[in-house]
């Protein structure tokens, strides 16, 4: 009964790792339905804008892309005024 049993269990895992790596089918290809962070495209930021821009969150805190983006936009609009006022 022992044999049979373990016999059991190696069939098992044998087609849990037939699953796992693709050959029982494939998955339905993904898509991305996170929400964008709104913020308008033209024009400079406002402080309204920053105060209701919000991030989705991920499985470790928000999406490093989405902050950077941002944070690559205010710096190079900061960037700007001082460089005209130097010029």
């Amino acid at each position: 009964m022992t044999w049979f049993f373990a016999i059991l269990v190696v069939l098992l895992m044998g087609a849990v790792a037939v699953v796992a790596v693709g050959r029982g089918g494939t998955m339905a290809e993904t898509f991305d339905d996170r929400p964008d962070a709104r913020v308008p495209a033209d024009g400079p930021l406002t402080a309204q804008d920053l105060r209701e821009v919000r991030f989705t969150t991920a499985f470790r805190g928000y999406r490093m892309s989405e902050v950077d983006a941002l944070l690559d936009r205010l710096a190079a609009e900061r960037e700007t005024p001082s460089r005209s006022a130097d010029g």
